[in-house]
């Protein structure tokens, strides 16, 4: 993937956002656990970076992938990741299906002013039940002539508390085949039934709204179904590799960020009549974790190529997630090491990065869950071993 000077044209314009709306603020909105979703997903659509990938007609600027790769990666310059994963789920969770299936009624009702920033976007799949298990959500749509009724629950749902709309997986027939009975239907969260049980205390992800969301006999419209009956688990992975990419973007950034702060107190802080910085175990091992870190991005421009040319990327897509979850884990903890007390204080970054990292070897798929399908897209698995 090169980059050209439209991408780093779009990488201003992002960071300019960021460093003017988003992040003088950051330390407040963590105080507060939420941040002004709606505000600041109007900046962002008013300088047109909610629908890069998505169709002109209906607001987008129809740029391909690799633009969305440059504006995730970008995102990891905001101080918190709360703020960027919702709205990673608002460009890349909730509506690649939409785009892709949806009725041209339905995206003009609910893409073009989510593209636009007047409306926040959810992407409810996971349940108390099924989390890294998709297949064996609960949560339920009966047709009743030309409506659904939704009855059900979905959990850890970001923007869920101040959002417009939520993409739902929900089973559409009783069929016993787990992939082809469900369906994504748009419901409006103001609709009657919907409620939220609670605004979910995280460990981190803190500036982000998080909830646990109850539907109780909420009917929609059938037309607000996406695409066709039966198709939504489809969809829903389809959807998870964009996803996963947006993942391993930002979080390139995030974990660079955290290495760059790094190195600049090390070498300030004397001990011992030096600077930290200048013994070699950490110069080698902060050498070490830029390595990987860069090792990481290249894979992910190599999937990004593939995925732009119809290529399916699915075992690149899950090992870059993988490695993500891996270095997610490592490198933020390895940095904190060399901060000493000052490492486990609030007031410095690398302590929320450390929080709000955890989740990413967890959240959209588990690192076991990459193993898995890596696995059977080598065919060493033992469901899936050609004989």
């Amino acid at each position: 993937m090169q980059l050209t000077q439209e991408h780093l044209e779009l990488q201003r314009t992002t960071k300019h956002i960021i460093d003017e709306h988003i992040n003088p603020y950051m330390d407040e909105w963590e105080k507060a656990e939420i941040y002004p979703a709606h505000e600041v997903m109007k900046k962002l659509g008013d300088a047109g970076l909610l629908g890069i990938g998505k169709p002109a007609a209906y607001g987008g600027l129809e740029l391909d992938f690799s633009y969305e790769m440059i504006f995730a990666e970008a995102l990891g310059n905001i101080r918190g990741n709360g703020v960027s994963t919702s709205i990673g789920v608002q460009t890349t969770m909730c509506t690649p299906a939409l785009a892709l299936y949806g009725s041209d009624e339905l995206k003009r009702d609910f893409l073009a002013p989510t593209i636009a920033g007047d409306l926040v976007g959810c992407i409810g799949v996971s349940e108390n039940s099924a989390g890294s298990d998709v297949a064996q959500i609960k949560t339920t749509a009966v047709r009743d002539g030309d409506d659904y009724i939704i009855n059900g629950s979905k959990m850890w749902i970001t923007n869920g508390v101040q959002g417009d709309w939520i993409c739902l997986l929900c089973n559409t027939s009783s069929d016993g085949n787990i992939h082809q009975n469900k369906s994504l239907i748009i419901v409006p969260l103001k609709s009657k039934g919907v409620s939220v049980s609670r605004k979910l205390d995280k460990l981190g992800l803190v500036s982000s709204d998080t909830a646990e969301l109850f539907f109780d006999d909420v009917r929609v419209p059938v037309r607000n179904r996406i695409g066709e009956e039966g198709k939504g688990f489809t969809y829903q992975m389809e959807q998870f590799q964009e996803e996963r990419l947006f993942a391993v973007a930002r979080g390139l950034r995030v974990l660079e960020v955290i290495i760059e702060e790094t190195i600049e107190y090390t070498d300030q802080r004397q001990v011992f009549g030096h600077s930290i910085l200048s013994n070699q175990a950490v110069y080698h091992k902060i050498a070490g974790l830029a390595t990987d870190v860069e090792a990481l991005r290249a894979m992910l421009y190599r999937a990004t190529d593939l995925y732009m040319s119809g290529e399916n990327v699915t075992k690149l897509a899950s090992m870059c997630k993988l490695m993500l979850g891996r270095l997610a884990v490592t490198v933020p903890n390895e940095c904190l090491q060399f901060w000493g007390g000052q490492g486990v204080m609030n007031e410095n970054y690398i302590s929320r990065a450390l929080r709000d990292l955890r989740v990413t070897s967890i959240g959209g798929g588990a690192n076991e869950v990459m193993l898995e399908i890596i696995a059977k897209t080598m065919d060493i698995h033992p469901g899936k071993r050609k004989k």
